[in-house]
């Protein structure tokens, strides 16, 4: 045992030499976005810490992504400024004069929500050369510092969703996608510019599909209380078909579980499935996203089922004023917190004709009663601490409210998720089935939280879009889904 006593620790990484040691640590009721803070410790002959010392962040300071260049330099990222950026230590950490430096100050993203272990946004070609990736706006880039000057030279690169960076003196390898690229790991020489594909999440060919991809356009409208909010706009896309002349597209929005998430521009079937119907997306990167900056994020905090839904339902508004969907045909989806968000807007506001929930919570209290512990005090920031502020929890449950839904509603549900048990959903159907609201429920045997399987993917859409043909576009569809 090496250190103790906090509620979370991660990232754990030994500088060159094997001398000093450097981690985060954070606690309740603070997520990782929230507030952490970077320890460094110095090792002993025996393994042990000797001494540790805080270098930087608390509770309004998110750091991640700890790392030590070839040259025993501590680097970081940072949103102390209000973006995560990056950051490094001068001197000896542990000394009485190390002093932190910004190493590429930038009103964007070097860093993400860490939901997950070994994020990687930036790396060392050499003692002298980072490489780094960040995003902005929903798309990425690539940069080269000079760690010397701190001179930063672009790289170019048609990848806008850049992740998992490494470097070597020659070149950079990274997971890249794009709007006409899936996934996958490249290999890229920025002196010249010549990229390989190493592998690839699909292989299929996408310029087959020339003509029918929908391009994401990022867009900024305005929304509640003189803020603007985000989103990425997919209008219809189908070479083999025009609508009607006068007519505007229905349109799908689309919100984003985490709720800490964030759409991006790399190409999506989910997506390409609607637009290639006829169907306009909006995937909207509501206040509470991550890649908009620290106080972007923390418009969600407390208003948890307020502003996200009303960032969700003014994009919305925005794409019908602009005339570039019909306002009288829009829908709404989403998964897990997506799906809590969507359940929000078909509940308490009348905007949406229809919308489907994907595994989406409808009971607040249940969610915090019953969960782990990395999420047990997740929601102390995004609604209130529970039970002081129940009110609050049952105010914004959906499922308490289920006689205020005056639109069909289609539900997706994981016999097996534990996150968002069937109950939740259950409740809510029974309720719109007792007062006579169209409802479609589909359990699924074997699924849990998110569906993984490809027959459940292709069923749940095929049977939501014949849902959207009889309660949102008129158009009734005859076709057989396979499995019934």
């Amino acid at each position: 045992m090496l250190v103790s006593g906090n509620d979370f620790y991660a990232a754990p990484r030994l500088n060159p030499d094997n001398t000093q040691l450097a981690w985060l640590e954070w606690h309740h009721p603070n997520m990782p976005w929230d507030g952490t803070e970077l320890w460094v410790g110095r090792c002993a002959a025996d393994g042990s810490i000797a001494e540790k010392k805080k270098v930087a962040g608390g509770e309004t300071e998110s750091i991640c992504q700890p790392g030590w260049s070839p040259d025993g330099v501590l680097y970081f990222v940072s949103d102390r400024s209000g973006w995560w950026n990056l950051s490094r230590v001068a001197g000896d950490p542990l000394g009485a004069s190390a002093a932190i430096e910004t190493v590429y100050p930038l009103a964007a993203e070097f860093g993400s929500a860490q939901w997950s272990f070994r994020p990687s946004r930036y790396a060392f070609a050499s003692a002298q050369r980072l490489i780094c990736s960040y995003s902005r706006d929903g798309s990425a880039s690539l940069a080269a510092v000079d760690l010397s000057t701190l001179a930063v030279t672009p790289i170019a690169t048609e990848f806008t969703e850049i992740g998992s960076l490494c470097a070597d003196v020659g070149h950079v390898y990274f997971v890249g996608a794009s709007p006409t690229h899936f996934p996958a790991i490249i290999k890229l020489a920025p002196a010249s510019g010549q990229v390989a594909l190493l592998k690839a999440a699909n292989t299929q060919e996408v310029g087959s599909y020339n003509g029918y991809l929908s391009i994401a356009q990022p867009i900024e409208f305005p929304t509640e209380n003189g803020f603007t909010a985000f989103g990425l706009f997919h209008p219809p896309a189908n070479r083999d078909f025009a609508s009607p002349a006068g007519e505007l597209p229905p349109l799908i929005v689309r919100s984003h579980g985490g709720p800490t998430s964030a759409f991006s521009s790399a190409l999506d079937w989910g997506v390409q499935y609607w637009t290639s119907r006829g169907f306009a997306v909006l995937n909207v990167n509501y206040g509470g996203s991550t890649g908009y900056g620290r106080a972007y994020r923390e418009r969600l905090r407390g208003k948890w089922g307020v502003v996200d839904v009303e960032d969700c339902i003014n994009g919305a508004k925005h794409l019908a004023a602009s005339g570039k969907v019909d306002g009288k045909r829009m829908a709404i989806r989403g998964g897990s917190a997506g799906g809590y968000t969507t359940l929000c807007a078909l509940t308490f506001h009348n905007v949406f004709k229809t919308g489907a929930s994907y595994y989406g919570v409808s009971d607040l209290e249940a969610l915090a009663k019953d969960t782990h512990k990395f999420e047990s005090r997740y929601l102390d920031g995004m609604i209130g601490p529970y039970p002081a502020r129940r009110d609050l929890y049952v105010e914004r449950s959906p499922v308490h409210f289920a006689d205020r839904v005056a639109v069909p509603v289609a539900f997706f549900q994981g016999a097996e998720d534990a996150i968002v048990p069937p109950n939740q959903a259950e409740a809510m159907v029974e309720a719109l089935k007792g007062r006579g609201v169209p409802v479609q429920y589909l359990l699924f045997d074997g699924e849990q939280h998110g569906f993984r399987r490809a027959q459940t993917v292709k069923r749940t859409l095929d049977a939501e879009l014949y849902f959207y043909s009889i309660f949102l576009t008129g158009t009734r569809l005859s076709f057989t889904v396979e499995g019934g």
